[in-house]
């Protein structure tokens, strides 16, 4: 079957990079990209008019972690200064010998009465993620029962996921202080190393290639050394890609350096683990950041030269007064700079926006971090982080992974005039504007409307959840803090007195 988009604007590809043209088309053969360019001359099935729209590919969220996030609710404006802005520390780590109530992240494998809250957790997580035009996206390193919620939900709203079940060597808890402590556990590592590659040789390729396997040691500073080197002799022979949580936090930084005497990027690149297809997760705290004073610093031109990929969650990271120390410096270096939404919202237009002002603001260079660059980051430097040339562009051969974009801004005036439509969605647009996602040359979502799923109904079911998680918050926090002691109001409520 054949079909047709034309009437909008298209960004196809050429030599590596996007092109832009009025009035072009796209054709769509079966699960491919048949043709781009002016007037198409053969015969076609089906007609999508786009005008008013931007065609362009779906975007590429290079890190995810699923679920509705009710627990980041919990430092907006607030946190412990011990932390040092580190956000997964305030909200993942429990007080020792019990866990985060409410959320099935943290259930144990095989624990009863909880398949419908993973079945939710998946649907809320790959709800979003389509709505807002993202046709393939990474999970970084839940458990394996949660990728199995994954691969469902995928499967069935139609979203290409990068999935395997993620491991380490001990996870962070809180003390009887409240202090962090490592408990270490290599033997169970181990395990969760050989589940994953028992997941991936088993899922790999499922659903007519939306499932896609991706390795994932969770943290550098949580990982033995041999389970970083397994990792990546397993990539090389299973030809996958990794991701992991690196140069991203000062206590990570530290406790590398102490336990190695090398960064973790220098750790990494010892390991022979830096690569395109390496996705450091965040890498924005490197040795060369002013923050570490760090001395013969060479981070960044270690991943430079393997052309290492980051996953540059802009967001996340200003929420906690932290940013990409210098988008230009990144790129002039060799860094391949793809996009992440991390935590809510998963709106890869507004982390293009973030991703645009910080990195002028950061490289002292308005002319730096152009609408371009990010969109390039959401769309094609994804794709290379994940080694596939047949994704994130508009080109012959590619898969047909397309979203329309509403150059109306859904008849508000937000938009304004629109001279260069990818300027204009950076800069004014938000994932609403998302009208209609192809994915594997099928339509996903029409008129922002995604077939048999209620959206009103997933909010709904997810401030259940949210409130349920944050009335149990007490029981799990390393301090003790209820939901309201941890995250205070923006306004106290009104005291009426006599």
């Amino acid at each position: 079957m054949r079909t047709r988009i034309s009437g909008g604007w298209v960004l196809g590809h050429l030599n590596g990079k996007h092109t832009l043209d009025e009035k072009h088309e796209v054709v769509i053969e079966g699960e491919r990209i048949l043709y781009v360019g002016p007037r198409f001359d053969g015969p076609v099935d089906k007609e999508i008019d786009a005008a008013g729209k931007l065609v362009a590919p779906g975007f590429i969220d290079t890190h995810v972690h699923s679920g509705h996030r009710a627990s980041h609710r919990l430092i907006s404006d607030s946190g412990r200064g011990d932390y040092l802005g580190q956000p997964f520390l305030e909200i993942s780590v429990p007080r020792e010998g019990t866990r985060v109530h409410g959320d099935v992240r943290y259930l144990k494998p095989g624990e009863t009465g909880a398949d419908g809250a993973r079945e939710f957790h998946a649907l809320f997580t790959v709800a979003e993620l389509l709505r807002n035009g993202i046709t393939s996206f990474v999970e970084y390193g839940s458990q394996r029962l949660i990728q199995d919620a994954l691969m469902e939900q995928c499967m069935k709203l139609g979203v290409r996921g990068f999935l395997g079940p993620g491991y380490d060597s001990g996870r962070w808890v809180g003390d009887e202080h409240g202090r962090l402590k490592r408990i270490v556990d290599e033997e169970n590592g181990q395990r969760e190393f050989a589940e994953a590659i028992q997941w991936i040789e088993r899922n790999h390729g499922a659903g007519s290639g939306l499932i896609n396997g991706i390795l994932v040691p969770r943290e550098v500073e949580t990982t033995s050394l041999d389970l970083l080197r397994m990792t990546r002799e397993m990539a090389d022979k299973m030809n996958m890609p990794m991701a992991t949580h690196a140069a991203y936090s000062i206590i990570e930084f530290y406790e590398v350096v102490r336990e190695h005497r090398k960064t973790p990027i220098e750790l990494l690149a010892e390991l022979d683990m830096l690569r395109p297809t390496l996705n450091i997760g965040h890498g924005n705290l490197p040795s060369d950041s002013v923050r570490l004073n760090y001395p013969g610093a060479r981070d960044l031109k270690l991943m430079g030269e393997a052309k290492v990929s980051i996953s540059h969650c802009a967001i996340n990271i200003v929420r906690r007064a932290r940013v990409l120390d210098n988008w230009r410096r990144y790129q002039e270096l060799g860094i391949n700079i793809a996009l992440g939404t991390d935590t809510y919202p998963r709106d890869m237009i507004l982390n293009m926006r973030t991703a645009s002002y910080h990195g002028k603001t950061m490289s002292h260079d308005y002319k730096s971090a152009t609408a371009a660059d990010v969109f390039s980051a959401a769309t094609l430097n994804g794709a290379t982080s994940l080694g596939h040339d047949d994704l994130g562009r508009l080109a012959p051969g590619a898969l047909a992974d397309i979203i329309l974009i509403d150059l109306t801004a859904k008849g508000t005036l937000r938009m304004g005039v629109v001279r260069d439509p990818v300027q204009a969605i950076v800069e004014c647009g938000v994932g609403d504007d998302v009208d209609t996602v192809i994915v594997n040359g099928v339509v996903r979502m029409e008129g922002g409307v995604i077939p048999g799923i209620d959206l009103d109904d997933i909010r709904r079911r997810a401030q259940a959840q949210g409130e349920e998680i944050w009335g149990g918050w007490s029981g799990s926090d390393p301090l003790g803090r209820t939901a309201a002691e941890m995250c205070p109001p923006s306004f106290c409520p009104t005291c009426f007195r006599e």
